[in-house]
């Protein structure tokens, strides 16, 4: 093998390497923008589901949001799935566990 032959073949690995690279850098691109679009999403869902909580139960958000995670916490559910329950009338805001009390401090 001369020494055109190495050249050759060094810059054709070099071509594969970039390529490679760059398909993983994409690839982790994507899964990136869909992570984040999931986040935007199940954000959207809670929003919706406390402003209904809280219209339907007369509290503030604060209020809104801590029955909707003692639910899920309580029936061992994701906090969106139970949001996205609220959001489609699967699930009445009036149904949905009020939290524990703060426990006093000793």
């Amino acid at each position: 093998m001369g020494v055109d032959d190495v050249a050759a073949a060094q810059g054709l690995a070099d071509v594969a390497t970039i390529a490679i690279l760059q398909h993983q850098s994409s690839m982790n691109a994507s899964a990136l923008n869909d992570q984040l679009s999931n986040a935007l999403n199940s954000r959207i869902i809670i929003e919706q589901a406390k402003g209904m909580i809280s219209q339907a139960t007369g509290g503030d958000m604060d209020q809104a949001f801590g029955r909707l995670r003692a639910h899920a916490r309580n029936h061992n559910e994701g906090l969106t799935v139970v949001a996205t329950r609220v959001v489609e009338g699967e699930l009445l805001p009036n149904e949905l566990d009020h939290p524990l009390p703060p426990r006093p401090k000793k």
